[in-house]
């Protein structure tokens, strides 16, 4: 039994009211009908022996250990596919058991390896384990079992080893690919003693469909699929509960342990957005943690020409805070301003707010939300009223049509995805509406109902036409919007959509989409009885990312589909704490909580709390952080976690404007792209090393537990709080939990969380307070945060970025699966194995006009700068539009984005460049200067390292 992991082996309990009452070994229980026996019997608390059954998949009944005796029926059943029915009389133990299951056991046993002293894991084995539950003692058959030969081991996955000759062939590593994961990667091939596990084709485990989310592996009740972490480390001893700290699902995982040393990271099954499934990122790639890049002592310089200066943590924060002193006293308390990170918990990014306002006395404060999701949080606050998503992440089994746009949750969300692939094998409906041939779109065991293959750009204009096909065929839900909806915003809009200039007809040549796949689309939408939409950056990062949220907030509304399980309104966050950062008062206007700064109830209730004056209006945006510098009146930057350089739009731009600066503090683990222009570098610390909570997508606060010492000494709010006593703005925090019990005590959508109420619940969804003291999974359920749902007029307007002779094509961006956001982390684990390079994807049409080929290089040039990548020939993107990642910043991404922003938030248009590619022999101007400046400042850091050692 694998303790650690805290499985409870056997068959899901059935959701039946209906109860059945049976008799197992004389112990009388009632169980929901469906039950299966094997389920009835842990809940009266007998367990029976079992290999193939657990309780996250399917009962399959091959293993034939769990058989048992019932009074009446011949022959010995297996307990895991028998459900339990009325009056049932079941022997779970008697001699005929015990004699059959030895003889199963001696079977398995014979065909097994005699390696258990060497096994890596021994002492964690449920074949072991279940050897001595049935009590064998002697195998008569002696050990000639075809796995007893020496199979080679397939060593080609970098996380784990797969050893054929010890697989038992129970199932569960094929079962889980297929029902929890949902990518059909492995198959049991030949038959007899020559039957094993197959990924693929017979291939190897990398050359396989396999994703490495690590189901297989944790389904594995032997040594067959085994971590290589544990076979160098061994079993841990101890484990620690914890979050995630990549994408928006926030996977709750279990840290296990050897003394201060991870052995491995096990997905925990209590976890309520990831039910104990993972991806390769959060199973696999926390190594980055231990990385020889981490920079652990803190340092300074005067100019980012001359070398670093490692020193004390209390030399370089006050040199840091006299520094900010200094330039405010010259150029005015508004010069300085700071940044936060997503990857940052809930408590460090309101600590580092809170001593911009308070301590730089200044509302110069912004979060890297500004560049995904703020046209989410504006979007959402105008038409109904919450700045976040309605439902939780399990609300999509009870959907029947679903509509993904402008998101790829099988690469960016992928522990979702498979829950969301889950419901479509069960038969729900999908739209997709993305300008490439995404995974969602078609991959094993799914394909979208519709496609709506837009134009970048273009997103507006498509959901006015689902918006008029919806209005003129009288698909609205009228009762519900007269309930629930102002009348005079529903009747401008309803008169604002049905214009004919709004048709799919009028959009078809304006989008690329056929009008009679709108149309469909928007009558399978309409007519669900929950419909649901999810939607990522493909919708925000765009000059009109605000109106295409509200956009989708008028289709929901519309069809009623807001206020129940199965619907929604739903935004697929992209980094773990993107929605933690913005309630926790990141954004220039507003105080944690999305109240405004100017509101002078709200304004005093915090200065009595903090003991100073805050600043009533507000401050500066990120891009308006860039222009003050280049202006000469903004000098100075705190930038916790964020790596502005490789992550904003127009790099070159970025690069400049942190040049005019006079003092930057960049605290974070690795020496990143702007940690090249800092005067101060202060460590951080990663998610293992601190405790506090993140803020998931679907508004669910987790704990985040201190798993092993901050390598540098501090955790980053240890580091936030120092600064501030540096400044002289006292903060006096002994945990992290002070934190959040002010947090509560000042936002009144957190008056009830606590980690004392987190430990008790695992997790909380906001609002928790009074009114919901554990929390709220659906949100709007009989009225709207704002009372009436308010419609909103959503004009297409084209973007200023047009393509023209000399800028042909669009560039759109995204991301890959194996790697995270700008790369920082996953670049430093073995997942570059999967994905080592950004690369651009152009359709073959427009690849031949160029005399491009596959892997050639390939010169990309907008308005903004000029980069070069290797090209990759796919019909996944559509002739006209070419699409990129930016996970290595050698790649230069960003450096051809322009500045062009959202109208509403400045939120980055990322997804809509134009450009030209062409075939090149030698890298870009931009990257030979990234080289060269990059190779300084590793000579500059040499050359600090070396005054030190001596």
């Amino acid at each position: 039994m694998n303790q650690l992991n805290g499985i409870d082996f056997g068959t899901p309990k059935s959701e039946s009211t209906e109860l059945v009452t049976l008799e197992i070994d004389g112990v009388s229980v009632s169980v929901p009908k469906g039950t299966s026996v094997m389920r009835a019997s842990i809940e009266s608390g007998i367990n029976v022996p079992k290999l193939c059954a657990t309780d996250s998949l399917e009962s399959f009944g091959s293993c034939r250990l769990c058989m048992v005796e019932i009074e009446g029926r011949r022959g010995y059943p297996a307990s895991c596919t028998t459900p339990a029915e009325n009056g049932m009389k079941v022997k779970t133990q008697s001699p005929k058991l015990q004699s059959l299951r030895k003889g199963v056991m001696e079977l398995y046993i014979s065909d097994h390896p005699l390696d258990c002293l060497t096994c890596p894991t021994n002492g964690n084995c449920e074949l072991q384990t279940m050897a001595g539950t049935v009590g064998l003692r002697e195998v008569r058959y002696g050990y000639e079992g075809k796995n007893h030969l020496d199979l080679k081991k397939d060593e080609s996955n970098p996380y784990f080893t797969y050893d054929a000759s010890k697989c038992i062939v129970c199932n569960r590593c094929v079962r889980a690919c297929e029902e929890t994961q949902g990518t059909f990667a492995l198959t049991i091939s030949g038959r007899g003693f020559e039957s094993r596990v197959s990924p693929g084709q017979s291939e190897a485990f990398m050359e396989s469909e396999c994703v490495s989310c690590g189901s297989c592996v944790q389904a594995c009740p032997t040594a067959t699929l085994t971590e290589k972490s544990v076979i160098a480390l061994g079993q841990a001893e101890h484990s620690v509960t914890t979050t995630c700290a990549y994408c928006g699902v926030g996977c709750s995982f279990n840290a296990e342990m050897k003394g201060s040393e991870v052995v491995r990271m096990v997905p925990n099954k209590n976890g309520g957005a990831n039910h104990g499934h993972s991806c390769v990122k959060g199973r696999f790639a926390w190594g980055y943690a231990s990385h020889k890049d981490r920079m652990l002592k803190p340092m300074i310089r005067s100019k980012i020409t001359d070398p670093w200066k490692e020193v004390s943590w209390e030399e370089a924060l006050s040199y840091a805070a006299s520094e900010f002193r200094r330039i405010q006293g010259k150029f005015g308390k508004d010069s300085i301003g700071g940044i936060t990170s997503s990857r940052c918990t809930n408590e460090e990014v309101y600590l580092t707010q809170k001593l911009i306002r308070a301590a730089f006395g200044n509302n110069n404060t912004d979060t890297c939300a500004r560049v995904c999701h703020s046209p989410t949080g504006y979007g959402l606050k105008q038409t109904i009223g919450e700045s976040a998503g309605t439902q939780t992440f399990d609300s999509v089994m009870k959907s029947d049509v679903i509509i993904v746009m402008g998101a790829n949750p099988a690469t960016g969300h992928p522990v979702f995805a498979s829950q969301m692939k889950r419901r479509l094998r069960q038969g729900a409906k999908l739209i997709v509406i993305d300008p490439r041939t995404t995974e969602m779109v078609k991959s094993p065991h799914i394909k979208a109902d519709y496609h709506l293959k837009l134009r970048p750009g273009t997103n507006v204009a498509i959901v006015s036409a689902l918006a008029h096909a919806i209005v003129t065929e009288g698909l609205l839900k009228e009762d519900y919007i007269a309930e629930r909806c102002d009348e005079k915003s529903y009747k401008e809009w309803k008169e604002f959509v049905s214009r004919p200039d709004n048709s799919p007809e009028a959009m078809e040549e304006l989008t690329g989409v056929p009008a009679d796949l709108i149309r469909g689309a928007a009558r399978l939408y309409a007519k669900a009885n929950n419909g649901a939409i999810y939607y990522g950056l493909g919708v925000t990062e765009h000059a009109q990312g605000s109106t295409t949220v509200m956009g989708i907030a008028n289709l929901a509304m519309a069809t009623g589909n807001v206020g129940r399980e199965g619907v929604g309104i739903n935004p697929l966050r992209g980094q773990n704490n993107v929605q933690g950062s913005c309630d926790m008062g990141s954004f220039p206007h507003e105080l944690p909580g999305y109240r405004h700064v100017s509101d002078t109830t709200t304004r005093t209730m915090f200065e009595d709390v903090w003991g100073v004056k805050l600043d009533p209006e507000p401050g500066l945006r990120i891009p308006n952080m860039f222009e003050a510098a280049l202006d000469g009146t903004f000098k100075g930057l705190y930038c916790v976690g964020e790596d502005i350089v490789q992550s904003d739009p127009n790099t070159q731009h970025v690069s400049a404007a942190l040049e005019a600066m006079e003092c930057i503090v960049v605290q974070d683990l690795f020496l990143n792209e702007t940690a090249k222009y800092a005067h101060v570098f202060l460590p951080g610390s990663s998610f293992l090393e601190k405790d506090g909570t993140f803020t998931n997508a679907e508004r669910r606060i987790s704990r985040v537990r201190k798993v092993i010492p901050p390598k540098a000494g501090k955790s980053d709010w240890e580091t936030t709080q120092a600064l501030s006593n540096a400044l002289g703005y006292p903060m006096n925090y002994q945990h992290p939990s002070e934190i959040m019990d002010e947090i509560a005590a000042l936002t009144p959508t957190f008056h009830g969380v606590s980690y004392e109420r987190l430990d008790e619940l695992e997790s909380i969804q906001w609002p928790c307070n009074e009114q919901a003291p554990e929390g709220t999974p659906t949100m709007h359920i009989d009225k709207f945060v704002r009372g009436k749902g308010r419609f909103i007029i959503t004009q297409y307007v084209a973007t200023d970025e047009k393509v023209t002779r000399k800028f042909p094509l669009i560039l759109t961006t995204g991301r890959i699966l194996s790697q995270y956001n700008v790369g920082a982390q996953t670049r430093r684990t073995e997942n570059n194995k999967f994905y080592s390079e950004d690369r651009l994807e152009i359709h073959p049409h427009d690849a031949e006009e160029r005399n491009i080929k596959q892997d050639d290089w390939v010169g990309i040039e907008s308005r903004s700068g000029q980069t070069v990548l290797r090209a990759t020939i796919t019909e996944k993107v559509q002739p006209g539009v070419v699409y990129t990642t930016f996970h290595f910043p050698e790649s230069g991404a960003n450096v051809i984005t322009t500045d062009n922003s959202d109208w509403a938030t400045n939120c980055p248009e990322y997804k809509v460049t134009a450009v030209q590619v062409m075939p090149v022999t030698q890298p870009s101007q931009w990257q030979k200067e990234f080289k060269q400046f990059d190779q300084l400042q590793q000579e500059l850091l040499q050359a600090s390292n070396a005054v030190t050692q001596s």
